[in-house]
C-alpha cells in the first residue's frame, strides 16, 4: 500500500507494530499462577474495568496489583506479579529502530500507546539494555501514553488531543495500530489508517528493505 502524497504525519503504535509482543505468555503466566484454564482467563479478563482503568492512569500500580490478585485468587509478592504481566513484552529489533529513524527523515512522526507505568518501565529497560538511549521518545517528535495523559485508545478524545497538540489535520495523519477497533477510533475523525498485521508489514508499507 503506497503511502499518499498528502500524508505529512506519521502516528506509531507501540506494541504489535515497534516492540514485539504476545499478550498469550502474559496470560500463560496467569493459568500458572492461579491455576485456571487459560481460555477462562481470556474470556474473563476483557470484561474487568480494572485494565483499562490502570491504561487511563486511574488507579496506581498497588491498586492494579490487587485488582488483579484478586481476580486471579493469589496471594503472591509484587515481583512475580510484574514478571507475569511483563511477560508479554518481547524485543525490539534494531531494524525497526533504523525504520524510525528512516521514517523521522520524511515526516513529522509521533508514538501513541496504550500502556501502563509497569509496562512502560519494562519497556524503557528493554531499550536501555539494547540501544545506547534510555527510551525511544527522542526518536519521535513526541511520545504519547495512555496513562500519563488520562486517555485510552479507540477513544476519540485521545485522537483529537493528539491532533491539537501538534497542529495536525486529521487527512495529512496515518495511523499504524495492530488493533481494529484503535483503528475504527482514528477514522472516526478522518485520520487515515493501516492495519499492522504483523510488525514487518511497516517495512513494506514504507518501501524499506528489512536489513
Amino acid at each position: 500500500m503506497p503511502i499518499s502524497p498528502e500524508i505529512k504525519n506519521i502516528l506509531f503504535d507501540l506494541g504489535g507494530v515497534i516492540l514485539n509482543l504476545d499478550t498469550d505468555l502474559t496470560y500463560s503466566q496467569f493459568a500458572y499462577l492461579s491455576h485456571r484454564p487459560i481460555d477462562v482467563l481470556k474470556r474473563e479478563a476483557p470484561s474487568l474495568p480494572f485494565f483499562n482503568e490502570y491504561e487511563r492512569g486511574e488507579i496506581n500500580d498497588q491498586d492494579f496489583r490487587e485488582q488483579l490478585k484478586r481476580f486471579l485468587a493469589i496471594s503472591l509478592p509484587d515481583i512475580e506479579i510484574d514478571f507475569a504481566w511483563n511477560a508479554m513484552l518481547l524485543d525490539l529489533p534494531i531494524q525497526r529502530i533504523e525504520l524510525l529513524k528512516s521514517v523521522g527523515s520524511k515526516f513529522r512522526i509521533f508514538l501513541l500507546s496504550n500502556t501502563n507505568h509497569i509496562h512502560l518501565q519494562c519497556f524503557n529497560k528493554i531499550v536501555s539494555n539494547s540501544f545506547p538511549f534510555p527510551s525511544l521518545d527522542h526518536l519521535f517528535e513526541k511520545a504519547y501514553y495512555s496513562h500519563l495523559i488520562k486517555m485510552r485508545k479507540p477513544e476519540i478524545e485521545i485522537f483529537e488531543y493528539v491532533l491539537c497538540q501538534n497542529s495536525l489535520k486529521a487527512d495529512e495523519t496515518l495511523f499504524l495500530d495492530d488493533n481494529l477497533s484503535n483503528l475504527q477510533g482514528a477514522e472516526k475523525l478522518g485520520i487515515k489508517t493501516y492495519h499492522v498485521q504483523h510488525p514487518d508489514l511497516i517495512f513494506t508499507l514504507f518501501d524499506e528493505p528489512k536489513r
